[in-house]
């Protein structure tokens, strides 16, 4: 072949050869997105989906009902609870069985309206704020705000934390030298070295006649509420219902185990 042809055809190869090669498409890489990691809540194992779910739970409670719970000491105090509520039944479902919330802020006196039942399905109030008592132990004047908050036997005091209710019983209490009686609640307290002894303390709900709906005498530690309104709320609350009772303090805040696991 004639020089001129062979290199007619060379430069005529070399320009198919860039054509094909400006006009083949590579796949583009994906992007490698990392999975969450499992995280455990009081001592029980959850998965990334139940940790989330649980959260978001809390996060839609808290803006629904934070304009309907009214009055509180502190934000916290709803925030609080309803973290502590989502944690424990993330992590101990099959005791909770009703999904009520007796919810109290003693960072309020007694002669404010500060106890409430909630529906933390429906996200709304089913009663409250109410008036409710604090035991005799966590004040020293009979109305006011109470300071003072313990788990041991014979201090009359009332412990702070999260409760899951048990049975309806026949309360009888003394009140002004005499006797009454009431519907009562049984409680069994969650929350390790805060009110773990309630139960055998004798801690419940009940209705007292001390108990007004401007104002609530002290009681020997229990969330005590009028006489009507626990004959109409506390059968709702029974048999797997939760109880939180928060104030503004700051050891019980810090050791708490249900908020200190809502808070990871």
């Amino acid at each position: 072949m004639p020089p001129h042809r062979l290199l007619e055809t060379t430069l005529i190869g070399a320009a198919a050869l860039l054509f094909a090669a400006a006009n083949l498409r590579f796949p583009e890489r994906q992007p490698v997105v990392a999975q969450p990691a499992a995280t455990t809540v009081a001592g029980s194992d959850t998965s990334p989906s139940d940790s989330t779910v649980a959260m978001t739970q809390s996060d839609r409670a808290l803006t629904a009902l934070a304009s309907m719970v009214r009055p509180l000491s502190t934000p916290k105090a709803l925030e609080a609870a309803v973290r502590s509520y989502f944690a424990f039944k993330t992590a101990h479902p099959n005791d909770v069985k009703k999904p009520l919330l007796y919810f109290v802020d003693y960072g309020l006196p007694s002669t404010q309206p500060r106890g409430y039942v909630l529906d933390m399905a429906a996200l709304k109030v089913v009663e409250g704020p109410f008036t409710v008592a604090h035991g005799r132990g966590s004040s020293e004047s009979r109305y006011g705000v109470p300071t003072r908050f313990s788990n041991a036997f014979g201090s009359a005091a009332t412990s702070l934390g999260l409760y899951v209710t048990k049975a309806l019983y026949a309360f009888t209490g003394h009140s002004g030298g005499q006797t009454y009686s009431s519907i009562g609640l049984r409680l069994m307290g969650v929350s390790q070295g805060f009110n773990t002894n309630a139960f055998a303390r004798g801690v419940v709900a009940h209705g007292a006649p001390y108990v007004t709906a401007d104002k609530a005498g002290r009681s020997q530690g229990c969330p005590a509420m009028e006489s009507a309104r626990a004959k109409e709320l506390l059968p709702k609350l029974a048999e797997g219902a939760m109880v939180y009772l928060f104030a503004p303090d700051s050891s019980w805040m810090s050791h708490d185990p249900w908020l200190s696991a809502s808070n990871n």
